[in-house]
C-alpha cells in the first residue's frame, strides 16, 4: 500500500505518551467465551490470543519510538483516505455529507464513553462520542499472532471501525443496538453478527474507493485484506484458541462471511449491496 508522503488527517486525538495511560499487562486466565462488552459489542475481541504479557500496553508516560511514529502516520493517511471515500460515496449515492470519525491513538489503557479500551479489547468504534479507538499494538499482534500483516490488512482494521462510524450516521446502528436491548442474547448476538458483516461490506465499499481515487492499492494488498478478514472471524478465533467453535457465541461472523462481504462492497462499491439485514442468508 502506497502511503508515505501523503495527506494525513486532522481527525486524530493521540493520547499515547500522555501520564494518563497506564500498562494494561498480561491478559492471562481470561475465559474463552468472554466477548468484550465495550458499549455495544462492536469492537474485534482477540482476547483469547492475547495471553502474551508484552501485548498489554506500554508504561504511563513513555517515550514514543520511531515504529509508534510511523504507525500513527499510517493510520492517520489511511483515516484521511476514509474520509475521501466516505464523502464521494455519500454524495454520489445518497446525496448527502459525510461527516468524519474522529480516531483515538492510545497506548495500554483508555477511557471512553463506551468503557475502558485496552490491548485486550482489540480497536471498537463508541457510538457515545462518535470516535474509533485504537491502540496501535494491535498491528503487531495481528501480524505476530493472529497471522495477519501488512499495510492493507491494517488499513482494513480502521477501515472496518469507520465503517461503523458509517453506520452511525445512516442510522442503522442506533436501530439495531436499540433491537439488541430488547432481544434475548443469542439474538443480540445474531444482530450483532449483521452488523459487523455490513462493516466488512463497507469496509470492501473503502478498498474499492482507495484503489479508484488515489491508486494506493499495490499487487498483494486485498489479498491481505481478505485475509485479514479471515483471520479475525469467530470460528478462527476460537479454533486458534484450542476450542471447538460455537456459532450460538458469534458476534462478528465466520472467516468465510466476512470475507465474502468484504469482496460484495469491493466489487459492487454500492451501499445497497451491504444491506445485511435484509439478507436471508448470511
Amino acid at each position: 500500500m502506497e502511503w508515505k508522503g501523503r495527506r494525513g488527517s486532522r481527525n486524530i486525538e493521540d493520547r499515547r505518551g500522555r501520564g494518563g495511560a497506564v500498562r494494561a499487562g498480561g491478559v492471562g486466565g481470561v475465559g474463552l467465551l468472554a466477548i468484550l462488552a465495550i458499549g455495544y459489542f462492536l469492537g474485534v475481541d482477540v482476547t483469547p490470543l492475547l495471553n502474551d504479557p508484552g501485548v498489554g500496553g506500554a508504561p504511563a508516560g513513555s517515550e514514543m519510538t520511531e515504529a509508534d511514529r510511523a504507525a500513527g502516520e499510517f493510520v492517520s493517511v489511511t483515516l484521511a483516505d476514509t474520509e475521501e471515500v466516505w464523502a464521494r460515496v455519500f454524495e454520489e449515492q445518497l446525496n448527502r455529507a459525510y461527516t468524519p470519525a474522529v480516531l483515538v491513538l492510545y497506548k495500554g489503557v483508555t477511557q471512553s464513553p463506551c468503557g475502558g479500551a485496552s490491548g485486550a479489547t482489540g480497536p471498537f468504534y463508541c457510538p457515545g462520542d462518535q470516535k474509533v479507538y485504537l491502540d496501535t499494538d494491535f498491528f503487531t499482534t495481528m501480524s505476530r499472532k493472529l497471522g495477519a500483516g501488512g499495510d492493507f490488512a491494517a488499513a482494513y482494521v480502521v477501515a472496518h471501525e469507520v465503517a461503523h462510524h458509517v453506520q452511525n450516521q445512516l442510522g442503522i446502528l442506533g436501530k439495531a443496538n436499540q433491537v439488541r436491548q430488547q432481544v434475548s442474547q443469542a439474538e443480540s448476538n445474531e444482530i450483532s453478527v449483521r452488523i459487523e458483516l455490513q462493516a466488512d461490506c463497507l469496509s470492501g465499499i473503502w478498498a474499492r474507493g482507495a484503489h479508484e481515487q488515489f491508486g494506493s492499492v499495490e499487487p498483494g494488498d486485498l489479498e491481505e485484506a481478505v485475509n485479514a478478514a479471515r483471520q479475525i472471524g469467530d470460528d478462527t478465533l476460537q479454533r486458534n484458541a484450542g476450542q471447538r467453535p460455537m456459532p450460538h457465541t458469534f458476534t462478528h461472523g465466520t472467516s468465510e462471511q466476512r470475507s465474502r462481504w468484504f469482496l460484495r462492497g469491493l466489487q459492487s462499491g454500492d451501499l445497497a449491496q451491504c444491506d445485511t439485514f435484509a439478507a436471508r442468508t448470511l
